[in-house]
């Protein structure tokens, strides 16, 4: 409903439960960071995304095994604020973080995967860097022409991301 700061603050007392409840490195608490994350990101304070988002990440590497998908979610969550931000050397290493883990984590096949080649080449095209570019788009096309359907709306944007190119 974009009432972002209604959500915020159901968010943070949501936190404030859930620390007085909950171990220090449960999972439940990573994922109230992440929230406030979200939220701050979909706000514009990226700098207040990236500290939620980095406290989220650090929870999850004590609680979880090191090559877990939320892992990869959480190191894709904060490439996210970095590329919005114009930091996109951060943001390749951490989409590049991301994408090893799904690929150790994941079928080979996996619509996660298809979007971390396109995350990797979104921030490839904003430097400038357009075979790159265009490699990691394409590989991403060729994992959604696999396991999604025909008519899906993520295959038009993969042919529209290389034609762009």
């Amino acid at each position: 409903m974009g009432e972002y700061s209604k959500a915020l603050s159901s968010y943070e007392r949501s936190l404030e439960i859930r620390k007085i409840a909950l171990p220090p490195n449960h999972p439940d608490l990573a994922s109230s960071y992440n929230n406030i994350a979200s939220v701050c990101f979909h706000m514009g304070e990226y700098s207040k995304a990236l500290l939620s988002y980095e406290r989220s990440l650090e929870i999850l590497k004590i609680a979880l095994p090191p090559n877990h998908s939320l892992l990869a979610t959480s190191y894709n969550n904060i490439a996210s604020v970095y590329a919005n931000m114009g930091e996109y050397s951060k943001a390749l290493s951490l989409y590049e973080r991301s994408h090893e883990i799904r690929k150790i984590a994941l079928p080979p096949n996996h619509p996660d995967l298809a979007s971390s080649y396109n995350n990797i080449a979104s921030v490839y095209d904003n430097m400038g860097e357009y075979s790159k570019a265009l490699l990691s788009y394409e590989r991403s096309l060729e994992i959604f022409k696999i396991a999604l359907p025909p008519n899906h709306p993520d295959l038009a944007s993969s042919y529209n991301n290389i034609a762009s190119v």
